[in-house]
């Protein structure tokens, strides 16, 4: 690479238009400072920084690209998700700056610091070629599938400070990894599916004794149809005020979304109550038709009610607000109930995870010892049987 090569490609970089987001990233403003620098001392300072700078992305240039210009939010990708015309520019503009990044996935050290005098070391960088341009139009083609900007880092996804944020280490349950509840699951990844196909699908409570994997159920079925442009959003019961926002910012997205809400109960008298209320009855501000709320609770009526409750005190409709109360859980269209197992159940349960796990104790001594685990856990569980295994690994 010449001297003029670099500039040429320092100007090509300069002058992203469609994919400029990517430029206020440190690796590619380090690079871009180090080809147009003409000091060696700077140069070697800076490209430091650009490898320093690829270390999330185990040091490889390309896999960086990829995971930017694939989550890229720009007008080229969202116009072709809205299904509306692409102004013929654009898209030129865009295949451009695409070949430009095939270009980069081609550079190595030596390369970069070909002609320049300097014979100190040169960090190294992995880099794999990668023709850009085919690959996104595939991921335009499918990006019902891929999805887009955020959306398309992760599977699952939590609000913190009032933005949706990827989870870093998502949980990687698959429907592989279970044992009973058949049944239930099936209905809930029924439902899932009915909604990637564009049918009616239902908000789903999912309710019953602790540690029957209501939970797992919920993220193993968001794995399991990831490759079907299904996305996880978890929100915490006192993020209900946030149901609005994401409805709004997932609702023009051509993936499927699970709202999923993990341990939902409510008191009488919480804030957040109306707002669920809103979103599983449909109202417009609370519900995007690409989305369906999944709540797990231990509880079948979610709202906790004392007996003084029931007492009429000042409410002059207090029969109305006590049922108003107690419905809340008739409002999901699917309910899936999670029981606690019976000694068969739990006992089917420990032997498929013993197997898996390598375990070789005699079986009836295995039951025997299951038996004891479950009593002092004060129940039987499929949650109880996996650290029963797990303290004889």
């Amino acid at each position: 690479m010449t001297e003029q090569d670099r500039r040429r490609l320092a100007l090509e970089l300069s002058s992203l238009s469609v994919f400029r987001g990517i430029l206020k990233s440190d690796t590619l403003e380090a690079l871009l400072q180090f080809l147009n620098e003409n000091s060696v001392e700077n140069k070697t300072r800076l490209f430091g920084q650009f490898v320093f700078s690829l270390a999330d992305d185990n040091y490889c240039f390309s896999d960086f690209l990829r995971r930017k210009v694939y989550s890229d939010e720009n007008k080229y990708i969202t116009l072709t998700a809205q299904k509306a015309p692409i102004p013929k520019l654009l898209e030129e503009n865009a295949l451009f700056e695409l070949r430009v990044f095939s270009k980069l996935t081609g550079l190595t050290a030596d390369e970069l610091w070909e002609g320049i005098e300097y014979d100190g070391y040169k960090p190294k960088f992995q880099n794999e070629a990668i023709d850009f341009t085919l690959e996104y139009k595939e991921r335009l083609r499918n990006i019902d599938r891929y999805g887009y900007g955020i959306f398309a880092t992760s599977k699952m996804f939590k609000v913190e400070e009032g933005e949706i944020i990827p989870v870093s280490s998502a949980d990687s349950v698959s429907i592989d990894d279970f044992v009973g509840y058949e049944a239930a699951r099936q209905q809930v990844f029924d439902n899932t599916e009915a909604l990637i196909e564009g049918k009616p699908a239902a908000n789903v409570l999912l309710f019953g004794d602790a540690g029957t994997g209501k939970s797992s159920t919920v993220k193993a079925c968001a794995n399991f149809f990831y490759d079907k442009g299904v996305r996880l959003i978890e929100i915490r019961k006192d993020q209900l005020f946030s149901l609005s926002y994401i409805m709004g910012r997932i609702a023009d997205n051509p993936l499927k979304f699970i709202i999923f809400i993990d341990d939902l109960s409510f008191n009488k008298n919480d804030d957040c109550f109306s707002m669920l209320k809103a979103a599983l009855e449909g109202s417009a501000s609370a519900k995007a038709s690409n989305a369906v709320i999944y709540a797990t609770s231990n509880r079948r009526h979610i709202v906790k009610e004392n007996f003084s409750d029931r007492a009429a005190d000042n409410d002059i409709h207090h029969s109305d607000t006590v049922q108003e109360l107690l419905s809340l859980s008739d409002r999901f269209g699917l309910t899936v109930y999670f029981e606690r197992p019976n000694k068969s159940l739990y006992l089917d349960i420990v032997h498929t995870l013993a197997q898996r796990s390598g375990v070789t104790m005699e079986q009836s001594e295995l039951d025997i010892k299951a038996e004891a685990f479950a009593l002092q856990k004060g129940s039987r569980s499929p949650r109880a049987a996996e650290q029963f295994i797990n303290s004889l690994i």
